[in-house]
Formats: structure tokens, sequence, C-alpha cells
């Protein structure tokens, strides 16, 4: 099969699949739409078999596309794994370290640490893939990153080790002129009546809300809904609705007395117990796990 298997056709043929596009294939992989083609009608030739239905602007994998899809990602975690495992035999500590997390996470908890990690590892070049936790989560599954600093999912995939750094208290609130900012007392059922501005019911922290409110037997009135924090914070303090936020974000937002202790949500870092590490992604765990250590001292 000559380089069918090489990891650039690997690359855009996963690339192809999960975006079910050439030219968003392209972006993702930073390659012209005709170099994709490229790849694919190479691959397609040398296995003597049709791997997308092209109708149109439709693309669709068949059923062997859908066989060798299973089979890619398997091969492309063995040939990455063996990768890294000799690069780590010389014990350096270099080269590209690629990880996901979330923009808040990104905004209001790593800059420390990544300003630790550079200082100590010049030679690592740092890939950080910003969006959202459970894509991020969805990613390390897959093997697209080695790590993700992310909200940890109540119930994680046992193929994954996560690992608690921070815990991130989540308190309820509204706009200073909002109508539940008059209430000398709140109930989670006086909550529901009014319009909630929240992230969407993928995400973690939303299903840890719908199952407090599951327990009282009530049900959201949801308003707008967009999984950016900052904007859901914008939009709490002009008086669109309430939402549930972290104490990081309250600031200027009037706290709702709702409970007798805060929602706390545990933020940290998570890998694929099957793959192994680069020397740089043990480095930064040790760098995360060393600042924790710090902050707790404090």
């Amino acid at each position: 099969m000559g380089n069918t298997f090489d990891t650039q056709v690997l690359h855009a043929f996963i690339a192809v699949a999960e975006s079910r596009s050439f030219s968003q294939a392209a972006e993702r992989l930073f390659l012209t739409q005709p170099a994709i083609s490229k790849r694919i009608a190479g691959l397609e030739e040398q296995l003597g078999k049709r791997l997308f239905d092209r109708v149109g602007r439709q693309i669709q994998l068949t059923e062997a596309g859908k066989l060798l899809l299973a089979r890619s990602y398997l091969l492309f975690d063995m040939m990455e794994d063996t990768r890294r495992a000799l690069d780590n035999l010389d014990g350096e500590i270099a080269g590209t370290l690629t990880f996901a997390t979330s923009h808040h996470i990104g905004l209001h908890r790593l800059p420390p640490v990544l300003e630790t990690f550079a200082h100590q590892y010049p030679n690592v070049r740092l890939d950080i893939r910003f969006g959202e936790s459970e894509k991020a989560y969805e990613g390390v599954l897959k093997g697209e990153f080695e790590l993700a600093i992310i909200t940890l999912a109540p119930d994680p995939d046992p193929r994954l080790e996560s690992i608690s750094i921070w815990d991130d208290e989540l308190r309820f609130v509204c706009s200073q002129h909002h109508p539940l900012a008059q209430a000398e007392a709140l109930t989670l059922q006086q909550l529901a009546e009014y319009e909630a501005i929240l992230p969407d019911q993928r995400t973690f922290t939303r299903q840890r809300l719908e199952e407090l409110l599951k327990e009282h037997e009530l049900r959201l009135k949801l308003g707008m809904t967009t999984n950016n924090l900052d904007t859901i914070r914008m939009l709490v303090q002009i008086g669109q609705g309430w939402s549930l936020l972290p104490s990081k974000l309250s600031e200027g937002l009037c706290l709702l007395p709702l409970l007798d202790k805060p929602i706390d949500r545990p933020l940290g870092y998570i890998r694929h117990r099957e793959r192994t590490l680069s020397n740089a992604a043990e480095a930064f765990m040790q760098t995360l796990r060393d600042h924790t250590n710090e902050t707790t001292a404090e």
C-alpha cells in the first residue's frame, strides 16, 4: 500500500469524513482543497474502493469509508503513540504540545500556568485549541489532543483519566435592576418563574443545573442560549435574565442566595489512559499539579 496509511493521508481522510466537506477539511489542516482532494483520490485508488459518495455539494461516507474511518482512528493513534514513545527516549522536553481548553479556563485560570511552563521549557511550542469543553473531551477520546484542560464531566468515560485542578464556584446571579434582586428571600421555584440565560444542554454546567432543578421537580424557563460565559455575563448585566456563572465573573452582579452552599464544578485536565504522552505533555501536567499545590499552600 505504499504510503497509504501515512499520517498526512489519515489526517486528510479523517478531516473530510468528520466535516463532510473537502473545503472545511482543507481549512482545518491549513491546506488547499486540491491538495485534500488529491490525497483522498490517491487513497481511493490504492484501496480500490470509493470512500465518499459525492452528490452535488453533499458528501457521505460509503460503507467502505465507514469501515476505514473506524480503523483510521486506531491506526493514527498507534502511529502517533509509537512516534511519541520513540521521541521520549532521549528525555528531551521539546517539540509541539497540542492541547485543548475552554475560553473561560484559558482567560481566567491558565495564564500563570502557561507563564511558568514557557519559562521552564522554552523549547516547547504550545498549540492551544480554544473551544467548548465538551468538544475538547471528544477530541481527547479521538486522539486529536494529548490533553484537554476543561470542565470535568460528571460521569467521565472510563478510558479517560480526569484530574481535578481547580474548584470553580458557581453562583446564581442577576442584574442589580432585575426583579429577583429585590427579593428578600428566594426559592428555586421562584427563580424558575423567570427566564434564564444559559449554555446549551450539551454542556456539563447546564447538565448540573438541570439535575438540581429536576430534584425539585422544576423546569427551566429558558431565554437566550450561548456557550460563551462572557457573553452570558453581559446579557445578565443588562437585565435579560438570570444565570449560573463562575464567581470570577460575578463582580458587579447581584448574587442570589438560593442554596446553603454554592454549586461547585471541577476544572482540570483529561488524558487518554491508553495513549503514550510526550515528555512535553508530562511536564505540562506536572506544572498544573505544582500550580495547584502552590495555590493550596497560600
